[in-house]
């Protein structure tokens, strides 16, 4: 097999957030780089949050999906140098969050100037953005909790990082 960056992205779109299994770490931007040298192949991940409890799982997932598809010779980083941020999220990601009931985060382009973006999260049941927020910590740090006043429904976003 010829390694190419495609291909790696390819493969590694099998890797699915162990929090949020419907999306995989390609699509949720937590891989933010792939260098192959020779037959030497670099990942570089970076957490959605440091210290996320997950990146050792994912990290793990990496290196056994780069080994089941024959690719030993590999290294995986953890980038804490470069920032995450929900705008990562590809648009079939954010397709795969609302799927799963989870509202996807707005776009923000790196500005956040205060905490109004995620008081009117689309719900993603109804799709009405006539929502209350609940409370900004949700069962991880990345989720909110809001209530759909249209259909009735409660529901978590993923906040915009």
């Amino acid at each position: 097999m010829t390694l190419t960056e495609d291909k790696i992205i390819e493969l590694l779109k099998e890797v699915k957030d162990p929090e949020i299994p419907v999306i995989s770490l390609v699509d949720l931007g937590v891989i933010t780089g792939i260098e192959i040298e020779n037959d030497h192949v670099t990942v570089n991940m970076t957490p959605t949050f440091i210290g996320c409890p997950a990146m050792d799982y994912m990290k793990q997932d990496v290196v056994d999906v780069l080994n089941k598809n024959g690719i030993d010779n590999h290294t995986v980083n953890l980038n804490l140098k470069t920032t995450w941020s929900s705008d990562l999220i590809s648009d079939e990601g954010k397709k795969a969050l609302k799927k799963f009931g989870l509202a996807p985060p707005p776009v923000h382009n790196n500005v956040i100037e205060d905490l109004d973006i995620i008081e009117h999260a689309e719900c993603p049941n109804c799709d009405s953005t006539n929502t209350t927020l609940k409370s900004p910590f949700g069962p991880t740090l990345c989720r909110s909790l809001h209530h759909c006043n249209n259909c009735g429904e409660a529901f978590e976003s993923f906040k915009p990082i």
